[in-house]
């Protein structure tokens, strides 16, 4: 069962993977939502650079008014700032493809240990496989709306692309995890 856990979890990463290429790469899902130009971009990565000097997650408010409140309307702005520069690049590529493997294969742990009735659905442990991106999606991608985050479009095309993501996912699980014999655990 370890390794049908392991095969498991091995082709969840790759489906993962794939995904994410597809959606990033092809579609530019990741680019449209987070890595949206700045109309004068040279002055004000000047003054971030000038003002933003240690790696951490800032807020920008507005001036307060005369009764010393925020104005209502006015953007705050979030600020991200890991302390690297470019040739950092692509330098987290192993860590995150480890994250990938680690999660898809607890996912397909879980999965393994679900109840008979649902390893003897395939679309029931598709379903049980897509819940977890569900719950995922709920805790990571919508609550990065609000203030300072992104707007509740972006944070739900987000949760959306991790939905689908763990439901094709679990298409592969589902197919490698299998039927339990009669009686036995799968």
């Amino acid at each position: 069962m370890i390794k049908r856990i392991f095969a498991a979890g091995l082709l969840g990463c790759l489906v993962l993977m794939a995904w994410a290429f597809v959606a990033n790469g092809f579609f530019g899902l990741t680019v449209r939502i987070a890595m949206n130009r700045v109309a004068d971009e040279p002055a004000t990565y000047r003054v971030l650079k000038e003002n933003v000097t240690a790696p951490g997650g800032y807020m920008v408010n507005p001036p307060l008014n005369e009764d010393g409140v925020f104005p209502p309307g006015e953007p705050v702005f979030g600020i991200r700032y890991g302390g690297v520069g470019h040739e950092a690049a692509g330098g987290g590529v192993w860590l995150h493809l480890a994250l990938a493997f680690v999660t898809a294969t607890l996912a397909a742990s879980l999965l393994s240990a679900a109840s008979e009735r649902v390893l003897r659905g395939f679309w029931r442990k598709v379903a049980f496989v897509a819940g977890l991106g569900l719950l995922m999606a709920l805790a990571c991608d919508v609550p990065q709306h609000g203030i300072g985050g992104y707007p509740m479009t972006s944070a739900l095309a987000l949760a959306a692309n991790r939905l689908l993501s763990w439901t094709a996912a679990g298409c592969a699980m589902a197919w490698r995890i299998g039927v339990p014999a009669r009686g036995a655990r799968a």
